[in-house]
């Protein structure tokens, strides 16, 4: 087993495989485990909180980090990408136990598109107990980032995803108390995918199976008819208007886009709904778009992700 002997602000470790489950068509559920996990927390619910996993090299070895230190990652980034492993973003769906005992769960989408499969799902479709591949986590009472979802005092909640965001809604989902009010619109492959989440009194969970269609079909008319802007069919976004990096919270543009985080206050006719979209880039292009330009809401009440975008390989 490879692990750190120097103490890093954040979880750095090996875990291994507790139990694998195909949970439908497009999700395999693997429960991870390693004594490191003793120290996994962060300050409040876990919510969409973010981990770092890396995956096997193209020989199916995993890096070691063993006496790793703070410059670990750009010393693993000057390794050959063949060699060094494949680093991919996840979200904890839950975690279960305490102390040496902890786990986490991370749900794994099996295939975005024709031909789309990376290294993750690779991974998860091949996937046994005991099998393992190495975590970059939160370690309680340290810094880490990776929770986006900070409503404040939204009176109302918009969360809208496909398959790649299922895991970090269906987690925001369980930690909201009974009385939130809002609706939460999840676009999947197929019906198959439509899972059991535990939903709090007041939210409405729309499940849109797409069934063959393109990434977005279902969502757009879904998202705007439940804004009052009812269209047919897809917001159709240029190439060339699509980040790769998109990423726009009430604090951080990956645009450039200036922002005043102490701007808290607005004064349309959805003044207190706060948005939590992620999903494939050109959608969440499309819904931003709408829903700032068109619709005029403040960018201080949405959170926009570009979890993956068609066609284009992700990179470690």
């Amino acid at each position: 087993m490879t692990t750190t002997t120097h103490r890093l602000p954040m979880i750095l470790a090996e875990l291994e495989a507790v139990s694998v489950e195909r949970i439908s068509p497009t999700f395999v559920r693997v429960e991870l485990g390693g004594p490191e996990l003793a120290d996994l927390g962060v300050d409040g619910p876990f919510r969409d909180q973010r981990i770092k996993l890396v995956f096997p090299n193209d020989r199916g070895e995993l890096p070691s980090f063993e006496g790793a230190d703070e410059s670990w990652l750009s010393t693993w980034r000057e390794i050959p990408a063949g060699e060094r492993g494949h680093m991919r973003t996840y979200t904890i769906r839950a975690v279960r136990g305490s102390g040496l005992q902890t786990t986490i769960v991370v749900d794994f989408v099996l295939h975005l598109a024709e031909g789309a499969t990376g290294p993750g799902s690779a991974w998860a479709a091949a996937a046994r107990p005991g099998d393992r591949l190495v975590i970059l986590a939160p370690r309680r009472g340290m810094p880490f980032g990776g929770i986006e979802f900070l409503p404040g005092e939204a009176r109302h909640l918009l969360l809208v995803g496909d398959e790649t965001a299922v895991p970090a809604i269906s987690s925001i989902l369980e930690d909201l108390p009974d009385g939130t009010r809002g609706t939460a619109f999840l676009e999947v492959p197929e019906a198959g995918d439509v899972l059991d989440v535990r939903v709090p009194a007041g939210m409405e969970v729309v499940w849109l199976p797409r069934e063959g269609g393109e990434p977005g079909d279902r969502l757009f008319p879904a998202v705007l008819a439940h804004l009052g802007t009812p269209v047919e069919g897809r917001i159709d976004v240029p190439a060339e208007e699509i980040l790769d990096d998109l990423w726009e919270t009430p604090t951080w543009s990956s645009s450039g886009e200036a922002v005043d985080p102490t701007v808290t206050t607005v004064g349309h006719d959805l003044d207190g709904l706060y948005a939590w979209i992620a999903g494939e880039a050109g959608v969440v292009t499309g819904l931003r778009r709408h829903l700032v330009k068109e619709l005029g809401i403040d960018r201080h009440q949405v959170a926009f992700m570009g979890y993956w975008r068609q066609g284009v390989a992700m990179a470690s």
